[in-house]
């Protein structure tokens, strides 16, 4: 049988902890020493999600977004830390993430990104260390296609999400070099710009750095496109599964039915 400390070696294998950055905090939330037979991966740490791993017979949770990434100073049971914590712990269920750790790497989350969308001569946007090795991916479609297109094709390949998918730009702008980062990347949108690629793919985009992205002036066009933070990140958790498979045969590895994405609707009023 395999136990939580053999889960934590082989997941450190696969995403190293020394590729996270300075301020991140992946590994173990909530260290619970017991065999682990079952595995739940998850974007995200909910009430939800421990109860759906409990209810599974999971005594692991694997997430990608750190549950104590910004820390607490106390565990209060009545408050949101606390109380996640507290069933948890009740439960039998320990806590693991691989963020910036998993995000960096081949097959990790952004490289997840790049090859559902098809693209070739694939490479990190902002190296950190080898050349497959960094933040984002930089890479180029099989075929151009118009921006409104592919920003179609995101939306088809990722889990629905009310926010769908925004785009900033010429809807009719030729698309062949794609920049991207899974989850929130708007640090990188000066490596994508430089880069040369005609648009960047992340999530929470925000409006100042966005339109100085697009408004300045280049020897070509430069978009933007805005996909949900939850969808475009859950394609990772079935890449990390399988690679787990291979380590620890004797896991079940299980994804979470639990939409963690915190939007549930939106109202749009339509061209005016």
């Amino acid at each position: 049988m395999t136990d939580s400390l053999e889960f934590a070696r082989a997941a450190e294998k696969l995403w190293p902890l020394t590729l996270a950055e300075e301020w991140d905090a992946p590994g173990f939330s909530v260290h619970i020493p017991t065999e682990v037979s079952r595995v739940l991966l998850s974007v995200d740490i909910t009430s939800a999600v421990v109860a759906e791993a409990s209810s599974k017979e999971c005594q692991l949770i694997l997430s990608h977004h750190p549950f104590l990434l910004r820390g607490t100073s106390n565990v209060n049971f009545d408050d949101l830390k606390g109380n996640v914590l507290q069933a948890a712990i009740n439960a039998g269920v320990s806590l693991y993430s691989a963020h910036t750790n998993a995000d960096v790497v081949e097959h990790g989350v952004s490289d997840t990104l790049a090859r559902r969308l098809g693209l070739l001569d694939v490479m990190p946007l902002s190296a950190t260390e080898g050349s497959r090795t960094g933040h984002g991916r930089l890479g180029r479609l099989e075929q151009e296609v118009s921006l409104k297109e592919l920003a179609t094709k995101l939306a088809e390949l990722l889990p629905f999400s009310p926010r769908g998918v925004q785009v900033a730009g010429d809807p009719d702008q030729t698309v062949s070099t794609v920049a991207l980062c899974g989850g929130a990347g708007d640090a990188f949108i000066q490596d994508a710009f430089d880069s040369g690629a005609d648009v960047f793919i992340t999530s929470d985009l925000r409006h100042h750095v966005t339109l100085d992205a697009i408004s300045r002036p280049r020897h070509s066009a430069f978009a933007c496109i805005d996909v949900a933070h939850w969808a475009a990140e859950s394609l990772w958790l079935s890449v990390a599964a399988s690679q787990l498979a291979t380590h620890l045969e004797d896991v079940e590895f299980v994804l979470s039915e639990i939409v963690t994405d915190p939007w549930v609707f939106s109202i749009n009023r339509g061209n005016q």
